[in-house]
């Protein structure tokens, strides 16, 4: 899969963490436009529920990068691309960048999103400092 740095394309950084990749996109694409979602998930029934979303107008006839720098369950970015599908997105046109997933987020249950992730942590990272979420 390529993406182009071109108009078309838009970030969608989920708060707050994915906020923390939003300077190195606008490094390589200045003038892109990012969009925010806040999703937050419930302790006890690892429920995600979604607080806030703004994106551009026109997102839905743009590519997503959706920028989740530490994917665990993955129920956020699950939520986040109904949310994202509600507005208009195809699922084809998300793109999913994370740096670190535990083995369960990596393998989630979204098998037609195209992701970009750093290989597997070993075990007692993601237990070490990734909480379920």
């Amino acid at each position: 899969f390529v993406i182009r740095f071109e108009k078309g394309n838009c970030g969608v950084s989920i708060m707050r963490s994915g906020e923390a990749m939003e300077q190195g996109l606008r490094d390589c694409c200045r003038s892109i436009r990012i969009g925010k979602i806040l999703i937050q998930s419930d302790e006890e029934t690892q429920r995600a529920k979604v607080y806030y979303a703004k994106f551009p107008p026109d997102i839905y006839r743009r590519k997503v990068l959706l920028m989740c720098p530490i994917l665990s369950t993955g129920n956020t970015v699950i939520e986040a691309v109904k949310v994202l599908v509600e507005h208009g997105v195809q699922p084809s046109v998300i793109i999913l960048l994370s740096l670190f997933s535990t083995p369960h987020g990596k393998l989630g249950p979204l098998p037609s999103l195209e992701r970009y992730v750093h290989p597997v942590l070993p075990t007692h990272f993601g237990q070490k400092y990734i909480r379920r979420g």
